[in-house]
């Protein structure tokens, strides 16, 4: 797509920015080996739309929504895993999938309460041979026994026991990915629970959650098998007045249980950013799990792009050191735009954003702030924003054996042409 550098003309232009890094003492050769080691956990659901393969006939429910028809969405889980295998092959860096409890592959319905390791046997043996990390979710929306809005909360013990029951079967299945794969699942819980309208009685809902989730998580799981996630919401579809799981309940749940905490970048106020919670949070939970979405005036979930809030979540979690305590995993379904062009933006965009964070001189603007020299502190950031990062990951790219530029977009549209226009 237009002018491509050569494999020379990448390299002489890294050089350049290796040295213009070294003189602020960053090495970026260091730099690179430190990105390679982070996995960024892939959303199975941008691939269809979040409909999965339980029941691929039933609508979206639960405050969930996909806005677009574009041609060529995943039907089967033997076309999901083809587009993600596409899609990894476009971004550097070995990656991790995510993956919901609706993406089950069996010949005959199974109830979510009853759903096994046996019923994901097919994505476990694809993440070992490509090399995945597989993270997991129940999934608690587009069901009959959701569609009044609630679910781990519910006023009804028996739907209530039903919904327990399927996170404790998640848990399990996070557990054995942890097993088969060598590499420990983070199995997240997230629920629609809440009201459209004002409620009476804030209390009980929440109540009920905090003895759903004990009952959820009375089991000990081996952490280096899975580790337990809990994901609030400020509002959504359908819970526009009162969500049962906000921040404030799940930061104190997961204080109190020591289990991760998950923030997403589009559950939050539209002005607000979670960068400056990750600090706050890290104080008293034992790690985070971050869903990286953009938000666009509500909880709507667009395509991640290299934007100040993204850069300010990579730079606080490179800044605090936190690299070992984070789980970074994406979240956004756009429906309008080729699915798997949006796994590889969303991805890249997130990886560059922490490469520009990596690159940071940190232990000198550290000791400038130390010594109050706020005003040089300003000058260097600054000058950060027109340091050759570019040059340094478009070498990444190279080295990686993948596309540099926009020269991927060349490939979507090869598969498309090949792949997608075929499903129609």
């Amino acid at each position: 797509m237009g002018y491509q550098p050569t494999d020379a003309d990448i390299q002489n232009a890294y050089a350049l920015a290796k040295e213009r890094y070294a003189q602020l003492h960053v090495d970026t050769e260091a730099v690179l080996a430190e990105l390679k080691k982070v996995a960024i956990s892939l959303h199975c659901w941008q691939g269809d739309d979040v409909v999965g393969f339980e029941d691929p006939d039933r609508g979206l429910s639960g405050g969930i929504m996909t806005t677009g028809n574009y041609p060529g969405k995943a039907r089967t889980a033997v076309e999901l895993r083809q587009d993600l295998d596409k899609a990894y092959s476009l971004i550097p860096g070995t990656h991790r999938l995510n993956l919901h409890a609706i993406y089950l592959e069996t010949d005959k319905p199974v109830p979510r309460n009853e759903i096994l390791p046996e019923h994901f046997a097919g994505w476990a043996a694809w993440a070992k041979e490509q090399k995945h990390g597989v993270d997991f979710n129940p999934t608690c929306f587009s069901h009959p026994l959701a569609d009044d809005g609630f679910t781990l909360a519910h006023a009804d013990d028996g739907i209530r026991q039903f919904w327990i029951e399927h996170c404790i079967a998640s848990r399990e299945i996070g557990a054995y990915f942890g097993r088969e794969l060598g590499t420990t699942a983070v199995t997240n819980i997230w629920i629609p629970d809440g009201y459209k309208d004002t409620p009476v009685d804030r209390t009980s809902p929440r109540q009920r959650l905090k003895e759903s989730l004990d009952a959820v998580l009375a089991k000990p799981i081996d952490p280096a098998h899975n580790l337990d996630a809990v994901e609030s919401k400020l509002f959504g579809i359908g819970s526009e007045s009162y969500v049962v799981g906000s921040h404030e309940f799940y930061l104190g749940y997961a204080t109190q249980k020591q289990t991760l905490l998950c923030l997403d970048a589009g559950h939050f106020h539209p002005t607000e950013t979670i960068a400056d919670k990750i600090s706050s949070a890290l104080l008293y939970v034992p790690e985070l799990l971050l869903h990286v979405s953009r938000g666009v005036r509500w909880d709507s979930d667009h395509v991640v792009t290299l934007s100040d809030d993204l850069q300010a979540i990579m730079q606080e979690i490179v800044r605090g050191n936190y690299l070992e305590r984070v789980h970074i995993g994406l979240d956004f379904f756009d429906a309008s735009i080729n699915r798997i062009a949006a796994w590889t933006i969303g991805t890249r965009n997130a990886l560059r954003a922490l490469l520009m964070a990596l690159l940071e001189p940190i232990a000198q603007m550290r000791e400038l702030e130390v010594a109050g020299d706020y005003t040089s502190r300003l000058v260097l950031l600054e000058e950060l924003k027109g340091m050759p990062f570019g040059a340094v990951w478009d070498y990444y790219c190279l080295t990686q054996g993948v596309p540099v530029g926009m020269a991927y977009l060349d490939e979507i549209h090869t598969y498309e042409k090949q792949v997608l226009a075929q499903r129609r």
